[in-house]
């Protein structure tokens, strides 16, 4: 609760909020709150300029303008949403299963996020929906499926982190399972690692959904996306040179308030993760690599430090006993002396009745 009211103080997320939430209820209800009819044709009110039967114009059909961008937030937000999911459920459980299930594992779930790692977003997608036919679902699933080696590279490392804790350690010995760890002490300290990545990978998602539409590939004519205006305003720039801003607009204020509520919630929670839309082919392939090392480093200086407190014990010990035999010594030296001088008073004593 804490980190949501640092939240709520930016201006920043405020204005992100406001934003998503009218995305929101576009996305759910926008072609019931629609003015119009976004598939009907009217060819007597082709490419008309913006009034007040058409508040943003209409396109080359004489379709609404404005009623197509409403009735398309669904498509375009469902199908983002759409891909982070895949992306996290494929991702997220092997990246925890990865530290925890045995070497094994881990050099499988390892060499298929190198792989998948390598394939670009729009080609595999475009291949994908050439094989098993054009739709926003199976775009989708190609995207997430390329989404995957994002979060299963940071959830793995952030799993490293924890799994070499003193608390986790203490668990095993005492007999825990493997199941009763993830559960209890790691899962809920890497799912706000996990909400983080997700909020910037939305923003990367609706993108690629974009992207797509603008190519024509998942959502079929004559339903409408963000992408596929934009794509169909371009033919008609010599009569309408500012079609193209309202899908443009809609896209960069929703990418804009996805971007800055991530950031806020990264900087509240102080979690440094890697992008999934910036971090790149190269440098999601080190996240692991990173913190094994880290991990290792932490193993040395803990061995190191009990090293040298062992030496440092024995030594202590050493110089105790040292010290200790010598005074036993002082000791004993002044006794003994007493002890010579008192026996030699009876010898003298008979030596003098004797004479």
């Amino acid at each position: 609760m804490s980190v949501l009211r640092r939240m709520i103080r930016l201006r920043s997320v405020r204005l992100a909020l406001l934003v998503l939430a009218v995305v929101a209820v576009l996305a759910v209800a926008g072609g019931s709150l629609a003015p119009q009819d976004p598939i009907a044709q009217d060819p007597k009110a082709i490419l008309q300029n913006p009034s007040g039967a058409h508040w943003l114009g209409t396109d080359y059909l004489g379709r609404d303008v404005l009623s197509r961008l409403m009735d398309a937030t669904g498509r375009s937000v469902v199908g983002a949403a759409e891909a982070v999911g895949v992306g996290l459920l494929l991702g997220a459980p092997a990246g925890l299963a990865s530290v925890v299930f045995g070497r094994a594992f881990e050099w499988l779930a390892l060499r298929i996020s190198d792989a998948l790692l390598t394939l670009p977003y729009i080609i595999f997608a475009i291949a994908v929906t050439g094989i098993i036919g054009n739709g926003i679902h199976q775009a989708m699933l190609a995207i997430g499926l390329v989404l995957a080696p994002n979060y299963f590279r940071i959830t793995r490392a952030a799993t490293l982190g924890l799994a070499s804790s003193q608390y986790v350690e203490i668990a095993e010995l005492v007999g825990a399972s493997r199941w009763w760890i993830l559960r209890t002490h790691i899962w809920n300290k890497v799912l706000p690692t996990i909400v983080v990545t997700a909020a910037s990978g939305a923003a990367a998602s609706l993108l690629v959904v974009s992207s797509l539409s603008f190519l024509g590939i998942g959502t079929k004519p004559p339903a409408p996306t963000w992408g596929g205006m934009l794509s169909s305003d371009l033919n008609y720039l010599a009569q309408r040179p500012w079609a193209p801003l309202a899908p443009s607009l809609v896209i960069i204020i929703t990418v804009a308030a996805l971007n800055a509520l991530a950031d806020a919630l990264r900087d509240t929670t102080g979690i440094v993760t890697g992008d999934p839309a910036r971090s790149g082919r190269a440098r999601g392939s080190d996240s692991a690599d990173t913190a094994e090392t880290s991990s290792a480093a932490t193993v040395s200086s803990a061995a190191t430090v009990s090293s040298a407190a062992t030496v440092s014990s024995a030594a202590t010990v050493s110089s105790a006993v040292a010290i200790s035999s010598a005074a036993t010594a002082t000791a004993t030296g002044p006794v003994e002396t007493t002890t010579a001088a008192t026996s030699s008073i009876p010898r003298q004593n008979r030596e003098v009745r004797d004479a």
